[in-house]
């Protein structure tokens, strides 16, 4: 049933899900407005970090099973993984899904899939489908055919770990919601081609607050993680110590503090929710609230520490928003490092092993990007913002005569 398959937007959850379809035979259309990732992708490459993923990306443009285009053709199925980041109301900005609905409507056929993969506020697939039938009036759609429309709308949200997407692709479970039943079966279709895990159907609007769901309750947690740690340093207190015994506890698990909640999706969802239900989302807000202020809190643990130096030197190992990972978006550890550089007291060296050029907001600011050894020789302060592995690997006597300010617990 699908022969051809296009992806639209070929970024960290897009070009992994491009890979892994084109892997089992099919041919896949890549579509991206990045002219640079398009040919870097048509060339075997590519332009992001995941584990394995270059391997599979080469094979499958070697097969000729997978190419990139700046401009949509046509397919059996199209798969839309763009951006929603948020304005400054914290609403959805839906102008990427927006755009990508423009952009394949005229290639649009009857009989065709669409498929939202976006995380989205509740009501995006039907937004995404007024748009498609707007730009196509002579095609029916979910909204007013039903399951005997010609156009098949759905959302299957995705739920992978960066640093494991590749795995988690195949073998997670998937929510997909379809505008009607025969959207959501044949999306079923669609994934059973690459997905071992369970297919399970619901409502577009269901799967959209599925996905946003989980992440709020990941961020949730996360917050009391964080508040902890800030009572804990009034206290006196080791956290890392007290989340280890409280977790001995059969019916407890305590997450890991951090410097905030980073990422795409963790660090944004939840607002979605909060937007649409203002008044109600208490829980919610306040938790985002604590995860937003921690950032802050931590920068002032490092220029109190700094404090101790007529000449600070400081090394912030890690700007991800994660471990392992290049993947610099809504990264609290990137925000502490700019801020951080911006209060001009201290020379500012960042140790980011996985990738090769600092981004503009960094630079700009006198910030140096350094490899590991040389921030450890000219450092006089260390503050550790991700726990990536090759910090892990740190000796204690490197850092023996340093002050060190460890939002992550590695040392």
């Amino acid at each position: 049933m699908f022969k051809k398959v296009s992806v639209i937007g070929l970024g960290y959850i897009g070009l992994p899900t491009a890979a892994v379809i084109a892997s089992r035979g099919m041919d896949v259309i890549g579509v991206d407005v990045n002219q640079h990732a398009v040919d870097t992708i048509n060339a075997g490459n590519v332009h992001i970090i995941e584990p394995d993923l270059d391997i599979v990306v080469r094979s499958a443009v070697q097969a000729g099973n997978l190419r990139a285009t700046t401009i949509p053709e046509k397919a059996d199925a199209f798969m839309v993984a763009v951006p929603t980041p948020f304005k400054e109301n914290y609403e959805a900005d839906l102008s990427y899904i927006e755009s990508a609905a423009k952009a394949i409507a005229p290639v649009l056929e009857k009989g065709n899939l669409v498929i939202l993969e976006s995380t989205s506020p509740v009501g995006a697939t039907e937004e995404l489908a007024k748009w498609l039938a707007e730009a196509r009036s002579d095609l029916t759609f979910p909204q007013t055919h039903g399951s005997e429309a010609d156009i098949n709308v759905a959302h299957c949200p995705e739920r992978v770990l960066p640093g494991h997407v590749l795995r988690e692709l195949v073998e997670n479970d998937r929510v997909i919601g379809g505008m009607s039943s025969a959207c959501s079966e044949k999306a079923v279709k669609l994934y059973k081609t690459f997905v071992a895990g369970e297919c399970l159907l619901t409502t577009a609007r269901t799967a959209e607050m599925a996905k946003l769901t989980e992440n709020s309750f990941r961020d949730v947690n996360i917050a009391f993680a964080n508040e902890l740690s800030m009572i804990c340093d009034k206290l006196n207190i080791d956290v890392w110590e007290l989340i280890k015994l409280a977790n001995r506890h059969p019916r407890v698990n305590i997450l890991n503090p951090g410097p905030g909640v980073g990422g795409h999706c963790i660090a944004v969802d939840p607002w979605f929710i909060v937007s649409s239900a203002p008044d109600t989302a208490k829980l919610i807000r306040q938790a985002r609230e604590v995860n937003d202020s921690k950032p802050y809190y931590v920068l002032n643990q490092i220029l109190e520490a700094l404090e101790q130096f007529k000449k600070p030197i400081v090394a912030c190992l890690g700007i991800a928003f994660k471990a392992d990972i290049d993947d610099l978006r809504e990264s609290p550890a990137l925000d502490i490092t700019k801020m951080l550089a911006e209060k001009n007291c201290a020379k500012v060296l960042v140790v980011e092993p996985n990738i090769t050029k600092l981004p503009e907001s960094l630079s700009k600011l006198g910030v140096e990007l350094v490899a590991l050894e040389d921030a450890l020789a000219q450092s006089n302060t260390l503050a550790v913002l991700v726990d990536h592995k090759e910090f892990k690997s740190i000796a204690p006597e490197q850092i023996a005569k340093k002050v060190i300010v460890d939002s992550r617990g590695i040392f």
